[in-house]
């Protein structure tokens, strides 16, 4: 029982970096992070809706300094060693963009992904049969866990670009509609002044 609390325990910590956040036009958001010297850091994301799913990004390191930059990315992963203690800082950047508002998922990993028995290892000799087999559904669910974030932002933005599509042809329909109607009615008139007879009203005024 112990061992199961353990395990929900170190799962939960896994997840536990991932957000979502919206990005407003001509906007900045950034996140800050204390990291000691030698921990491997992760920055993931991925842009799920918005004007051309695209945004900027850099990692700033506490001395200042820029150790990575990307522009107009609509996915990308960073893996690096803290070189120095102190606060990170992952900046994202919508200012090229006017009108258009961005949805972006950021995962935000600092250090290895815990282990079910930090004592003696995944691969220790010493692991009972049952212990091999729960170190082995942990990782599969860890994983699984990945997949099913990836899959669910991929559903979202697949589902958004439908329904900005669908808005598009409800518009183009109505459209076509408003011209179909406007040349019926045209055509009617233009019919009917063929056909209408033309009577010339003569008035005599008699004084």
């Amino acid at each position: 029982m112990i061992k199961l609390v353990v395990f929900c325990g170190l799962l939960s910590l896994v997840v536990g970096s991932e957000l979502t956040f919206e990005l407003p036009d001509s906007a900045n958001q950034c996140f800050h992070e204390v990291i000691n010297i030698g921990e491997k850091c992760t920055v993931e994301f991925q842009v799920v809706t918005g004007g051309q799913y695209d945004v900027d990004m850099l990692v700033e390191a506490p001395n200042k300094q820029i150790i990575y930059k990307v522009a107009k990315k609509q996915y990308d992963s960073f893996t690096f060693d803290a070189n120095q203690r102190g606060v990170y800082t992952v900046c994202f950047s919508n200012e090229f963009s006017s009108f258009s508002h961005k949805l972006v998922y950021l995962d935000f990993q600092v250090g290895d992904k815990p282990s079910l028995y930090p004592d003696m290892g995944e691969d220790s000799p010493t692991l009972t049969q049952m212990e091999t087999s729960a170190v082995g559904v942990y990782t599969a669910l860890r994983d699984m866990v990945d997949h099913q974030t990836h899959h669910r932002l991929r559903e979202a933005q697949s589902r958004k670009r439908a329904e900005e599509i669908n808005k598009r042809i409800q518009w183009y329909s109505l459209g076509e509609a408003i011209v179909i109607l406007v040349v019926m009615i045209s055509q009617v008139l233009t019919l009917r002044s063929f056909f209408q007879e033309k009577k010339i009203i003569t008035s005599f005024t008699s004084t």
